[in-house]
């Protein structure tokens, strides 16, 4: 939330006081939390970006899933986009670590999921597609995930609320952002 430092005094035993003045009411979580330790940060405050290339693509997610019968979640789009376009390294995998290695993969987050393929040529082994969050992408491997998410809402009739310059402009931003 957004407030404005307004006095500072100190306190005989070396402690500080600060108020700060905000326009949401708080009364309620003061009351809770009166007398008691809490967390706070205090910086300087931003403008917050309105749109990145990220929040450009859990859009597209979202409002694909949302315009399917029946509903999608925005995550199960994502994966669907991944795994249309995205990248993975394909594995042979002994058949016993299939479950665990699956387990902990996806635990690097959404995008990060094992796809069974077959089985492997190698007896015991199964072949496992492991395929990566957009985290990991490149500024080319991003534009074709999100050219594929645009082209499926376009076809869907669903509008999207950036042209292509603006596009563009995300992928560079994000692309500064990842170097940097």
């Amino acid at each position: 939330m957004i407030g404005r430092l307004k006095e500072l005094t100190l306190n005989r035993d070396g402690t500080q006081n600060i108020t700060v003045t905000v326009t949401a009411d708080l009364a309620e979580v003061f009351d809770e939390l009166k007398g008691k330790d809490v967390d706070l940060e205090i910086k300087k405050a931003s403008k917050k970006r309105s749109l990145t290339a990220n929040n450009f693509c859990w859009a597209l997610c979202s409002d694909i899933g949302k315009a399917l019968t029946p509903p999608l979640a925005k995550e199960e789009v994502y994966r669907m986009a991944i795994k249309a376009v995205g990248v993975f390294t394909p594995y042979p995998l002994k058949n016993e670590e299939v479950e665990t290695v699956m387990r902990r993969w996806k635990n690097n987050g959404e995008g990060w999921f094992i796809e069974v393929v077959d089985n492997s040529k190698l007896e015991g082994y199964k072949l496992i597609h492991m395929y990566y969050g957009t985290s990991t992408y490149t500024v080319d491997e991003m534009k074709i995930l999100l050219d594929w998410l645009v082209d499926q809402a376009e076809q869907m009739k669903i509008p999207i609320p950036l042209g292509k310059a603006e596009q563009e402009r995300l992928l560079a931003q994000w692309s500064r952002k990842k170097e940097g």
